[in-house]
């Protein structure tokens, strides 16, 4: 049997999978992390991740219940965009800063204007130019930019390359390469500020799906296991950030299918027939891991309020005596919400632990609103933080409905849809259309780079063919919401948009 591993770095977990040739799940592993608050930035240190990725690794090997000397091939995958700057010396000359970080509006909206093309504030291109105009001195050191995904390959194989999905999201790409007439305008403006720096010198090679990206090296193997068990010499797949692995995980690479990613962010992910007509703040535009453009919606927040009200009701319960564990919990509130009034009681909230471009939030305060006449009942609040997590991302969405762009499916994954039927229904009634969750839905990411780990041994012929014969026998689940579910929903989005205001000034008051 071969060994397969992939391995992504989450917002909130690393999890570690292994799969057979045949693309089953042999053993999983995971360690459970959270993003640091420090000096104005959302981080996480270079100790946290290696301790992290060294402790899902050591949980897989316990799960798989035999030590492993030697692996047929390894892909990694991260949480996409932020900013990792090195020195000539291989030195981070910043803290990590993390897709979170709503910091880098005034680059976005020059970078935007200037190349005529949304440059998110979250891409590595902005976090630099926005480094850039604040005169930081590490500016002019800078030898080396990568994504989480790109470092971690980086210290495994000591190739500076990354998958083109995630490149996308570094700067604008073309097929394998980034736009050269975009790099010559960005370049300009570097030099107009005294920075005399090539980009393209900066960043990490894109490397389409199925290339060489390196083999394991035998320092990388004791990165990964400080047993010192795992031997060098693995192949690894080129390192791609999450929203490529999760369109992998939902075989939703080709033409007119998308998918959505639901964890503590979430991204629907769209593959372009043609280009859309405009540039739009709400919209990026990316690639699939085999270069094809791909239209996202990216959410910064989603179920982190979520989760925060399910740690409260369990201090509740143990309180009075009880116990649940928290993924029986999780179902019970989410089947909950399915008994909630017309009009979700109306109740009003947000979800935003962190700024959230796609409503122009530069930061964020979770709040829960109600009037005199609300009906405050747990089917209700429950309704209205399911409808809250969606309510960014349905914005966004339209605009995309506007663009008359056609999607044949959509395909769901993350935690979001590990209760039965409540998330997609959800989902279904805020996008308007069908949604389909497989049964290996809560593997993510990790799954979806193992395949692609997979993929590099077998990329005999198109991603997409490859994935096809993956997904032939997998068993899944469309939702449609009724006309009910989706009247509820826009019920709900109704007063949501008219409350942003409210929301905006508690931003700047709290």
């Amino acid at each position: 049997m071969k060994k397969i591993l992939g391995i992504e770095l989450g917002s909130t977990r690393i999890k570690s999978v292994l799969i057979n040739e045949k693309g089953e799940v042999v053993a999983s592993g995971a360690h459970d992390w959270e993003n640091q608050y420090e000096n104005g930035f959302w981080t996480y240190s270079l100790d946290m991740i290696w301790q992290g990725l060294q402790a899902s690794y050591s949980d897989l090997i316990k799960n798989y219940g035999e030590k492993i000397e030697n692996l047929d091939s390894i892909g990694v995958s991260a949480m996409m965009h932020g900013y990792l700057a090195f020195d000539k010396d291989d030195n981070l000359l910043v803290p990590f800063r993390t897709w979170r970080n709503t910091t880098t509006a005034k680059a976005q909206e020059e970078l935007t204007r200037e190349l005529n093309f949304n440059m998110p504030q979250r891409w590595s291109g902005t976090h630099f130019y926005q480094a850039v105009l604040n005169g930081e001195k590490h500016v002019n050191d800078v030898e080396f930019l990568t994504t989480l995904a790109g470092y971690v390959h980086w210290r495994l194989t000591g190739k500076r390359v990354l998958g083109v999905g995630d490149a996308a999201g570094m700067f604008p790409t073309i097929d394998d390469k980034y736009d050269s007439e975009k790099l010559a305008i960005y370049n300009g403006l570097l030099k107009k500020h005294g920075v005399n720096k090539k980009l393209e010198n900066l960043l990490p090679t894109p490397l389409m799906a199925g290339m060489d990206a390196g083999t394991l090296t035998c320092e990388g193997a004791k990165l990964l296991d400080p047993t010192g068990t795992l031997k060098c010499g693995a192949p690894l797949c080129p390192p791609e950030g999450d929203a490529g692995t999760g369109m992998v995980a939902t075989n939703a690479v080709k033409v007119k299918t998308g998918n959505v990613s639901a964890g503590t962010s979430a991204f629907a992910m769209v593959v372009l027939e043609k280009p859309l007509t405009r540039a739009s703040t709400e919209i990026d535009v990316v690639a699939t891991p085999s270069g094809k453009t791909v239209a996202m919606v990216h959410a910064n927040n989603f179920t982190s309020e979520i989760n925060a009200w399910t740690s409260l009701f369990m201090e509740v319960i143990e309180l009075a005596g009880g116990s649940i564990k928290k993924g029986p919990l999780y179902d019970k509130l989410y089947e909950v919400s399915l008994k909630s009034d017309s009009d979700v009681g109306a109740l009003v909230g947000y979800n935003f632990l962190s700024g959230e471009p796609l409503v122009g939030l530069e930061r964020g305060v979770p709040m829960v609103a109600r009037g005199e006449n609300a009906r405050l009942t747990l089917a209700n609040f429950m309704q209205m933080q399911l409808y809250s997590a969606l309510g960014a991302m349905s914005i966004g969405m339209e605009i995309l409905a506007e663009e008359k762009v056609e999607i044949e499916a959509i395909c769901g994954h993350g935690g979001f849809f590990k209760a039965p039927f409540v998330g997609a229904n959800a989902m279904s009634a805020a996008l308007g259309c069908p949604i389909t969750v497989m049964k290996n839905a809560g593997e993510g990411g990790a799954w979806g780079v193992a395949l692609l780990a997979l993929y590099r041994l077998q990329n005999d012929k198109p991603l997409e063919c490859f994935l096809d014969n993956m997904f032939d026998s997998t068993e899944k689940e469309t939702t449609v919401a009724s006309s009910e579910e989706r009247a509820k929903f826009a019920s709900f989005m109704k007063a949501y948009k008219a409350g942003l205001a409210v929301e905006r000034l508690a931003t700047e008051k709290i």
